[in-house]
């Protein structure tokens, strides 16, 4: 479990022991469910990070619900191709660099918070946008807000050095996240695939 979790899990806590003492049965019984779904909510599972270095792992636990092209007037990713992961609120909700790089970029922007399943969330929602550069590849992954996630968390700085794998933040509560990678990149995914953060390939850098 990781340390966020801490701020939801001791007021739980707290309020079950304060229910438990008014001999309050039914409101206790809700503060510990509660409780035990903050801390599986949380959870932070050990991940077998694939080797080669060019693999792209998956960025985040879900299903695939969409790969398409980018258009070559994205300012983004120009002429690239993109793979969009929706997160239910049962998926583990922690990011992972798909890559070993640089963090070049950290960028917040504001949005709207509509259902992350739309395909229209990718743009309009409230999102992190992080661009990591690799010997390779250069990758941009969004952190999106969805309906229920009000919160997209990035735990590194842009000049952080990346290992493929490694945990860059999380959203709260169902989200999405989209890769961004280079048209060179073999899409080894599909629509429907469930994927794991860090140890599912998605791609390959032919």
């Amino acid at each position: 479990m990781i340390k966020d979790a801490y701020r939801f899990l001791v007021p739980l806590l707290v309020l079950s022991a304060l229910c438990a003492y008014l001999r309050l049965g039914v409101a206790t019984l809700v503060m510990l469910l509660l409780a035990g779904f903050v801390g599986y909510f949380f959870r932070n599972p050990v991940r077998e990070i694939p080797a080669g270095e060019n693999m792209v792992v998956s960025p985040a636990d879900g299903k695939v619900v969409r790969v398409a092209s980018i258009p070559e007037q994205d300012a983004e990713l120009p002429g690239g191709q993109s793979v969009s992961i929706f997160l239910n609120i049962f998926d583990v909700h922690l990011n992972r660099a798909p890559i070993r790089g640089e963090l070049e970029r950290v960028e917040y922007k504001r949005g709207r918070f509509k259902v992350a399943y739309d395909e229209e969330a990718s743009r309009i929602n409230e999102q992190n946008i992080l661009t990591i550069r690799g010997q390779r590849l250069r990758v941009v992954v969004k952190q999106i807000a969805g309906l229920i996630a009000r919160r997209v968390v990035c735990w590194k700085r842009p000049g952080h050095r990346l290992e493929r794998g490694e945990l860059l933040g999380l959203i709260r509560f169902g989200s999405r996240v989209d890769i961004l990678l280079p048209k060179q990149v073999k899409i080894l995914v599909k629509v429907g695939d469930r994927v794991k953060g860090g140890s599912s390939v998605i791609g390959e850098d032919i």
